[in-house]
């Protein structure tokens, strides 16, 4: 429904962009990577004018771009629309699909730990690019080395793989044309080597891949293959010198938001500085692949030694709580990476025997219990402190609920607006039946002119001054403080710093709501733009007209245009 709900002036910018040729519009799409409503509107385009055209390999194209943009939010839609894909490329004799569908797929697939039917679509996307595009069949013959190294531990198989397609671009333009993809077969022979402990060969390749990035310039993969070199170093005993190739590829691989290698830096780290001796520095490093792994939720089998190492820190620490918090995290991997191989018929080998891990957590969890019962008095404040987060928790839920009604409330400004119109003009015409002039001891002419420059008041909205008082009000109006005290009363049926008060709350809440950069505003900023002195005075004016603090109305506020 993204895709398909335009509006009129989307349809009318969709049929213009349809002029444009395809090639213009691919171009349009890919440049714009970081702006997915602009690039809507341009797969938009391209598959309206596949449509028009009735062209197979474009819709599959169009498609493709599609899957491009669920890649990261929803990989079962993407599986869905790379089949879209597949469906139209087959038998077209296009040089990319449906090869390049089946490859997608694949990733997407290895991502949900299906790795049997990643490698069932690699071998497919193999199989049509050898008929179709020599070059695209080495492009896939890399991803299926990288995953039987990398996901599989097919070190052997990987870098048989890893020659051939050395041997297929050594004979091309590898600096040039070829460049990246050359010295990313050059990378994974070196880590299958490495991976392997044939630490010279993997130096061999290391050096060679860092010459050519050298001479290619290209910065990443020069620097990526520092940090393999790094790594490599580790495996030599040789931890200076590992952590100086590993603390210069760091920087690089934070710059590029590679969290992958960025989790592998700091194991490498972690694992130089124990071999230093070092132990606090080795822990810190090992914490911060846990941090990267908890935000990520990847992890291959090469980093989680770092678990152990952190386990038996804590224990002879005497620290048993986070002991038991990393034989848990520890468990969970484990169980992870068993699913993730068990189809497969493979065995993870972990440092850890899990049943004796098992053992140790129940005694820790048991040690743990012995020791919070050694006072009753301890036991009953525990039930104490639940009972009271418990009756909190309730607490909280109702006024949640009752805050949601009332925020609900206010977005329904058209209804309440009337419903204030309608008061206003019952104050402006009804209590003035009732009250006479002289109720007020004021003339009627000078109740309609005060009325009418308080019209403007609002109108022009003078309430946003900060230092406005009714003595300054009055006196703008000329006429004394007492009068217009009394007409504000009696015509607006509200004190003068209520009256003053609601219209801020009133401009802000329209404000709040018109323009998204406001709710970017500290609280502190939004009580000085709306004529407040402070946060606090500001808050307490909201939360008395509309029944809830502006932060919660602001957050609300921005999850419902999230959901819209």
């Amino acid at each position: 429904m993204l895709f398909l709900s335009l509006s009129v002036l989307g349809q009318n910018k969709t049929k213009d962009l349809t002029k444009l040729t395809y090639n213009e519009l691919h171009d349009l799409y890919f440049d714009n990577e970081n702006n997915p409503k602009k690039q809507i509107l341009y797969t938009n385009a391209y598959m309206a004018k596949a449509i028009q055209e009735n062209s197979r390999i474009r819709k599959a194209k169009a498609n493709y771009q599609i899957a491009l943009l669920y890649y990261a939010s929803d990989k079962d839609k993407a599986i869905q629309y790379l089949d879209s894909v597949i469906k139209y490329s087959e038998n077209t004799g296009d040089k990319f699909f449906p090869a390049a569908a089946y490859c997608e797929k694949a990733d997407f697939l290895k991502r949900q730990l299906k790795l049997e039917e990643a490698m069932n679509n690699y071998k497919l996307a193999e199989k049509i690019a050898l008929q179709t595009n020599i070059d695209y069949y080495y492009v896939v013959r890399d991803y299926i080395g990288t995953t039987k190294s990398e996901d599989l531990g097919e070190y052997k198989e990987a870098l048989a793989i890893y020659k051939e397609c050395y041997n297929y671009y050594i004979t091309k333009n590898y600096r040039k044309q070829y460049a990246n993809d050359f010295q990313i077969t050059i990378f994974g022979i070196a880590d299958c080597y490495k991976s392997l402990q044939n630490t010279d060969s993997t130096t061999y390749y290391n050096k060679l891949g860092f010459q050519e990035s050298k001479i290619t310039k290209d910065g990443y993969m020069h620097y990526l293959f520092i940090l393999n070199e790094g790594a490599n170093q580790v495996l030599k005993k040789n931890y200076k010198a590992a952590l100086d190739s590993v603390h210069k590829a760091l920087p690089k691989m934070i710059e590029n938001k590679d969290l992958g290698n960025t989790l592998a830096s700091y194991f490498y780290l972690g694992k130089a500085y124990d071999g230093l001796g070092q132990k606090e520095n080795a822990v810190k490093n090992f914490l911060k692949v846990d941090s990267i792994y908890a935000e990520t939720k990847e992890i291959t089998t090469e980093f989680i030694d770092g678990y152990p190492y952190l386990i038996s820190h804590y224990k002879n620490i005497g620290d048993k709580e986070n002991q038991l918090k990393y034989i848990s995290k520890y468990m969970v991997i484990d169980s992870i990476l068993q699913k993730k191989y068990r189809n497969l018929n493979k065995i993870v080998h972990t440092e850890y025997d899990i049943p004796r891990l098992i053992s140790e957590k129940e005694s820790l969890i048991t040690s743990l219990k012995k020791d919070n019962a050694k006072s009753y008095l301890g036991i009953g404040a525990l039930i104490l402190i639940i009972l009271t987060v418990s009756t909190f928790g309730f607490y909280q839920f109702e006024l949640k609920k009752k805050y949601r009604t009332r925020f609900e409330r206010i977005m329904q400004r058209s209804a309440i607006r009337n419903n204030e119109e309608h008061n206003f003009e019952k104050a402006k015409t009804i209590k003035p039946a009732i009250l006479k002039s002289e109720d007020i001891g004021i003339a009627e002419e000078l109740i309609q002119e005060i009325l009418g420059k308080l019209d403007g008041f609002e109108r022009e909205k003078g309430f946003l001054k900060s230092d406005l008082t009714i003595q300054s009000l009055s006196n703008l109006f000329e006429t004394n403080s007492k009068y217009l005290s009394k007409i504000v009363n009696a015509y607006r049926c509200k004190t003068f710093i209520q009256y003053i008060n609601d219209l801020r709350i009133d401009n802000a809440v329209e404000n709040l709501k018109a323009e998204s950069k406001l709710r970017k505003y500290t609280i502190q900023a939004l009580a000085l733009e709306f004529g407040f002195n402070s946060a606090e005075s500001f808050s307490a004016a909201f939360y008395k007209k509309l029944g809830i603090k502006p932060a919660y109305f602001i957050k609300q506020l921005e999850d419902s245009f999230k959901i819209n």
